[in-house]
């Protein structure tokens, strides 16, 4: 059973995407109305605007939060060419007789010729490392070598993927035996190629090249999303096209010891899904990559799960006012919803159920060639205390 309840986001115009940070409390909101929210989530369990202010002169397509061991940082994407790094900044602010906290833009990214299309920062263990990607098929990878002075950040590395870009995400595997390796998804129109990559980092070159190319992924691709790895010997990467993908990458085994060359993979498909009838706009997994929820053109968010044979069902549906449709159940646990006219809607299950689903927020957006709706989803994963 599920309580809805409205939240008044005030964006002037689409929202696109929502961010939770790494312990649920705090979510930001950007739109097209060039600006970004941050909320609080206060002791009741109702959500407070804490900071407003405009970022970008084109609509933020994405918002995004750093790990918290680096402070209090988000970073933000646009169509007007650039990505932007916020940190806040306590005691310094004049609004204080308000509550409204005061974050201050550390640098602007102006290395893209076109739309910065997502922005994603890299696992924790990686150091701070902020990763875009661009319509203009650029993956762009850049470090902050010293985490107090988010002024300086350089650019490492500039991984041509020649095909626009509209999506990425990191493989969040900490263990020695995968390298750091990422998956980059486009929504180019050319149909006779695969349209989702993985690229690895190679130490021996200190650069990152292709391992593998998607090649049954033809559709344009809104969304791709790597599981969280506990302690697995393969990777497992959702993707949101026109319908919902799970694929399980099994690295092959090397043939001598001194191979070179990116790890090479066994791709197989775990699922496959269409329920939605349209497209899918968002996937994403909670914190123990047991349950992914999906998001599309039908109003609907749909919940995943697989059971001991690794067979993937529906195990949920939930209206885009986050009401449960007849014959589905809603044991995934709490959920937030966001609509098209920027009003946010909280929903929480009763009686405390599981909270591995605890926090998403299906939501309208144009895609960027503006043509029909679809919906974004952002992360299930930020929970520390699951």
């Amino acid at each position: 059973m599920f309580v809805a309840r409205s939240i008044a986001a005030d964006h002037k115009d689409l929202i696109h995407d929502v961010s939770y940070d790494f312990h649920g409390r705090r979510m930001a909101t950007c739109s097209s109305d060039q600006s970004v929210k941050v909320w609080d989530k206060s002791d009741d369990g109702e959500w407070h605007c804490t900071a407003s202010w405009k970022t970008h002169s084109g609509s933020v397509w994405r918002v995004t939060w750093a790990h918290p061991e680096f402070g209090q940082v988000l970073a933000s994407c646009s169509f007007d060419r650039t990505a932007a790094v916020w940190e806040e900044i306590v005691g310094e602010s004049n609004d204080k007789q308000r509550g409204l906290s005061h974050w201050i833009k550390r640098t602007t990214l102006v290395d893209s010729r076109t739309s910065v299309t997502d922005v994603k920062f890299a696992p924790k263990h990686m150091g701070l490392m902020l990763t875009t990607c661009s319509a203009d098929g650029v993956v762009r990878i850049y470090e902050a070598p010293d985490v107090m002075n988010l002024s300086q950040w350089s650019l490492q590395h500039e991984i041509s993927c020649k095909l626009s870009c509209s999506c990425i995400s990191w493989n969040p595997s900490s263990s020695r035996a995968h390298p750091p390796m990422f998956a980059v998804g486009s929504d180019d129109n050319v149909t006779y190629t695969g349209k989702v990559q993985i690229f690895e980092y190679n130490e021996n070159t200190r650069k990152y090249a292709k391992a593998e190319t998607l090649m049954t992924v033809t559709d344009p691709v809104h969304d791709v999303a790597f599981a969280p790895n506990l302690g697995r010997s393969f990777h497992v990467l959702a993707i949101a096209t026109k319908d919902v993908r799970i694929f399980k990458l099994v690295p092959m085994r090397r043939e001598t010891a001194t191979t070179s060359g990116p790890t090479k993979f066994e791709v197989q498909v775990m699922a496959q899904f269409d329920n939605h009838n349209s497209q899918v706009w968002r996937v994403s997994w909670n914190i123990t990559s047991t349950l992914l929820a999906s998001s599309g053109d039908d109003g609907c968010v749909r919940l995943w799960k697989a059971n001991y044979m690794d067979n993937w069902k529906c195990t949920g549906i939930l209206r885009g006012d986050g009401t449960p449709v007849n014959g589905t159940s809603g044991q995934a646990g709490a959920a937030n919803v966001i609509g098209a006219s920027g009003t946010l809607a909280s929903q929480a299950a009763v009686g405390g159920a599981a909270s591995a689903g605890r926090y998403f927020f299906p939501h309208l957006d144009p895609p960027r060639t503006g043509s029909r709706l679809g919906h974004l989803l952002p992360p299930l994963t930020h929970r520390a205390d699951v």
